[in-house]
């Protein structure tokens, strides 16, 4: 499966992670992904979604 891309407004990464990766600790690599690091997304954001990954770890930004 390869990236997309979303637009939404508002919302968090969190959400976006359990709709899109089916996991919500996965939101780092949305973040990564999109050079952001506050999950809390605020006005409208188009955003690349990472493809699925399964072995992928989730977790916070160190």
């Amino acid at each position: 499966m390869t990236a997309q891309t979303v637009t939404v407004v508002g919302g968090n990464l969190f959400a976006l992670a359990a709709l899109y990766l089916n996991d919500a600790t996965q939101w780092i690599r949305i973040a990564q992904a999109n050079n952001i690091v506050d999950p809390q997304l605020v006005g409208i954001a188009t955003l690349v979604i990472p493809p699925v990954d399964p072995t992928a770890g989730g977790g916070i930004a160190g």
